[in-house]
């Protein structure tokens, strides 16, 4: 497949977890993909390991200008893009080496520190929002182009009041409402998008070891990238759309 006619794919925070995996696989699946990174010598690192198509690019979401500066190499190289996957997320901005117990102990409402709570949300909500808008130019110069937002099954408001959930009690203002703030980005991109032929959805890798919970999660990052990486590779599937592991619908 020559350069001009290959799928050019960008993932924010694919240096390391679920990003990484996506990214990974992308590549496999014959993509040019760029393996956004906020530290550049990450990415770099990263896209080594993955070999074959993958492209390091230095992008901090929180960073406008390094957004645009993102853009405008893609802009430069392909003057197109045909999938976004928004991952770059953080799950708490508090004291470092702290356990998940300790963090989830001190992100409950009646105590959480709304300063963590807006650094929390600029990389997870505005973060996702500022990059969109950014590289939506790009997008629509693209065949079948796609954004896909990782988001959480603690984002879904329905299943957060539903005493059979067993994550129902871990809902809170910091990480958890950061996700459902994304989930309405997400149906808002959704909407507008729709009749020009931008397909947006959410997707939940499920209760993942990764760097947001300490590692502490229960499953692999290979089984929980799964599901983020069957919507990435999905072309023909519905917009709108909330998953989770083994295809699972959530509400929004």
């Amino acid at each position: 497949m020559q350069a001009q006619e290959s799928k050019v794919a960008l993932v924010t925070g694919a240096n390391q977890g679920v990003g990484f995996q996506v990214a990974k696989a992308l590549a496999e699946n014959g993509y040019i993909v760029y393996v956004g990174s906020r530290n550049l010598q990450n990415g770099l690192a990263a896209a080594e390991q993955i070999g074959g198509n993958a492209r390091a690019i230095q992008i901090d979401v929180t960073d406008r200008k390094s957004v645009e500066n993102a853009a405008a190499t893609v802009q430069q190289d392909f003057g197109r893009l045909n999938l976004l996957v928004n991952n770059a997320a953080i799950s708490n901005a508090g004291a470092p080496g702290r356990t998940l117990a300790e963090i989830m102990a001190s992100n409950r409402p009646s105590i959480s520190s709304v300063d963590e709570m807006r650094s929390v949300w600029e990389t997870n909500v505005f973060g996702v929002v500022v990059v969109t808008q950014i590289f939506l130019p790009l997008l629509r110069e693209a065949t079948v182009p796609r954004i896909v937002n990782v988001s959480s099954i603690l984002g879904s408001l329905t299943l957060a009041r539903d005493p059979e959930n067993p994550y129902e009690s871990n809902f809170e203002m910091t990480y958890g409402a950061s996700k459902t703030a994304l989930n309405a980005v997400t149906v808002a991109f959704a909407n507008e998008l729709e009749k020009s032929g931008i397909k947006v959805s959410a997707v939940s890798p499920g209760f993942t070891a990764t760097a947001l919970n300490n590692f502490e999660g229960t499953d692999s990052v290979e089984v929980g990238s799964l599901e983020p990486i069957r919507v990435a590779l999905e072309e023909d599937g519905p917009t709108a759309l909330f998953t989770g592991p083994n295809q699972e619908v959530y509400p929004w």
